[in-house]
């Protein structure tokens, strides 16, 4: 871009951090609003939405659920105009964000889907892919800025197919995961060292990124500081179960992992990083019980 862009960041928790360590990195400068506090290097502070609105033209969302989303459009929405841009980085129901962009385009202001995937750690270092959702023109305008964030971004389709690619994609790593635990707690009771037999099966078929991100953390029982909340990923299975029973699918895979979930969580465990899963195997002899 022929001038750094000035960026508005509504959220800064572990992805917005990330996103704005980005951004900024690569020359923008970014301002923050966060009715729980900005914390972040570099980023200027903003004590409302509309002063959010009045010094940026572009603005990302990095909320906890579309919900959240939806409100925080009708509460930014008197403050923009056709200038501005709103990407939304959020992982929500694919219809409510499909209602934020009907909302904002009836005022024409450009909105996006744009879902991480990946943790916020690979997202501070430039490895997570954007699934993008938004016509080509808004495609287009963006571009610059996204190029910023990371260098795999995919078009999935207009907007709402990005968010439910995006449960597609958290389906399959969630359980990616819960495997994983399941695995090393199954090795430890035959008597093999968990951290020994990470590294073996490092070097065989049964290996995903998974291991790479998250064995670590399980064998060590490292969960802080989290990449990604477990409560976090257990509301994304809860959206996950909704869609599913919405089209007539059964995901018996993510109704089991949804129920460890839930006891990881009634652990305490629900604002420790997602791998923390692997507590439910120590916790007891049957995590299904």
């Amino acid at each position: 871009m022929k001038q750094s862009p000035t960026i508005g960041l509504i959220g800064c928790g572990l992805m917005g951090k990330a996103m704005a360590s980005r951004l900024i990195a690569g020359g923008a400068q970014v301002w923050g609003y966060d009715p729980q506090g900005v914390e972040g290097e570099g980023i200027e502070v903003c004590a409302s939405l509309a002063d959010l609105a009045g010094v940026c033209e572009w603005i990302f969302y990095s909320l906890p659920n579309s919900k959240v989303a939806l409100e925080v459009t009708d509460e930014l929405l008197p403050h923009l105009t056709p200038k501005h841009a709103v990407a939304d980085t959020t992982t929500g129901q694919p219809q409510e964000m499909e209602a934020i962009a009907r909302t904002l385009g009836v005022h024409h202001i450009a909105y996006l889907e744009a879902n991480v995937a990946g943790s916020s750690e690979l997202l501070a270092q430039g490895k997570a892919t954007l699934f993008l959702g938004g016509d080509q023109a808004t495609l287009e305008r963006w571009d610059p800025i996204l190029a910023l964030l990371c260098e795999h971004r995919r078009v999935i389709g207009t907007v709402g197919a990005a968010s439910r690619f995006k449960l597609v994609h958290n389906l399959m790593i969630g359980l990616h995961r819960a495997a994983l635990a399941e695995g090393l707690h199954f090795a430890s009771t035959m008597g093999f060292d968990p951290k020994e037999a990470l590294a073996i099966l490092k070097q065989t078929p049964a290996c995903s990124e998974v291991m790479h991100l998250k064995g670590k953390r399980m064998v060590e029982r490292a969960y802080e500081p989290p990449q990604a909340r477990l409560s976090q990923h257990l509301k994304d299975v809860e959206l996950m179960l909704q869609m599913g029973s919405e089209q007539g699918v059964e995901l018996p895979l993510s109704q089991v992992h949804r129920m460890l979930l839930l006891k990881a969580q009634a652990l305490g465990l629900g604002e420790a990083d997602n791998s923390a899963i692997a507590e439910v195997y120590r916790s007891s002899k049957d995590p299904k019980g």
